[in-house]
């Protein structure tokens, strides 16, 4: 609707200025029926032209078209003005310079027009690709810092296999085939734009029972979150290493182990996450590392400020990591 109000505020423009340059050069008319003129013929031509070329697409078409279709609309202009000025007629000796002006500042129009038009599609193709680079780079990017998340479980893990070969060949065995149910879901899931909550979360409960392997009774979990929210759209490898940080920095260097929480609970506007542990809590300034570092670049580059990745010291000992995401 602005694209046309604005086709027909320049139109109006255009052709008053036609009527003063007219008036200008041959004072023997008056102005107001040079502006009649102008309008009707001017308008007829827009018309009838933009009827035409929105229509068709092929430019050969367009220019074959306009042959026939702007002496056509420059004559119904001069039909027009006759009857609303009362002046002139087919018969007049100023027809044919009249249609002669018509037709020239009508074919200027039209060119105008096509060329605006032309500029116009150009510089959306333009944004188009632009957009899609930009796009493609993004993506590009989150899978890099996606990449660069899993290998911390995947190399601690297999770390703990080895030092478990010797000392007890049945738990590394157990070890490698919980790695290898976790690898089979994880691979699948992370290369994947979105997943949902539950899926993560499920993920998640793959990987403690890998890591209850290794700490038995030091480790416990518990998991509250909604059904309702188990089913939202979540980006995939989020979670994981805020309980990774969560029993490496807290639980494993606690004597006696600890527990973490995780629960979720929502808004209208506002997905919040919860990773807490009971473990030895953030020491001076501690904020994490490179895991936690690449989910807050994961968060801005996915959602901006919308969201955010807090991390602070509870009460009570152990640190909460509160995530929130838009819906």
């Amino acid at each position: 609707m602005k694209k046309i109000l604005s086709y027909l505020i320049a139109n109006l423009i255009f052709n008053t200025a036609i009527a003063g340059v007219l008036s200008m050069f041959d004072p023997n008319h008056r102005f107001w029926t040079n502006f009649i003129y102008s309008q009707c013929i001017g308008f007829s031509v827009m018309i009838v032209g933009a009827t035409i070329f929105f229509r068709l697409k092929n430019s050969f078409k367009r220019w074959v078209i306009m042959c026939f279709s702007l002496p056509a609309s420059v004559a119904l202009g001069m039909t027009l003005a006759f009857a609303l000025s009362g002046e002139g007629g087919w018969r007049s000796e100023y027809v044919i310079p009249t249609m002669v002006l018509g037709l020239f500042f009508g074919l200027i129009g039209s060119i105008t027009f096509l060329l605006y038009e032309r500029i116009e599609a150009e510089i959306k193709h333009r944004k188009l690709l632009k957009s899609e680079s930009e796009k493609r780079e993004i993506e590009a990017h989150l899978k890099l810092l996606q990449a660069q998340i899993e290998p911390h479980f995947l190399f601690n893990t297999l770390a703990n296999v080895s030092s478990l070969i010797d000392s007890d060949p049945a738990l590394a065995k157990k070890l490698l085939e919980r790695l290898n149910d976790w690898l089979r879901v994880a691979l699948a899931r992370a290369r994947s734009d979105h997943t949902t909550l539950g899926d993560e979360l499920d993920m998640l409960e793959n990987y403690l029972q890998i890591l209850k392997i290794r700490f038995g009774e030091r480790l416990h979990w518990n998991i509250a979150v909604a059904d309702a929210d188990r089913l939202r759209s979540f980006p995939p490898m989020l979670l994981q290493p805020l309980v990774e940080n969560a029993v490496r920095h807290g639980i494993e260097p606690k004597i006696g182990g600890g527990v973490i929480d995780i629960r979720a609970d929502s808004s209208a506007a506002t997905l919040r996450i919860e990773v807490s542990d009971s473990g030895v809590g953030l020491i001076g300034d501690e904020v994490g590392g490179t895991g936690l570092a690449n989910v807050r670049e994961r968060l801005a580059t996915l959602f901006g400020d919308a969201s955010k990745l807090v991390l602070e010291n509870k009460a009570g000992g152990g640190v909460s990591a509160l995530m929130e995401l838009p819906k």
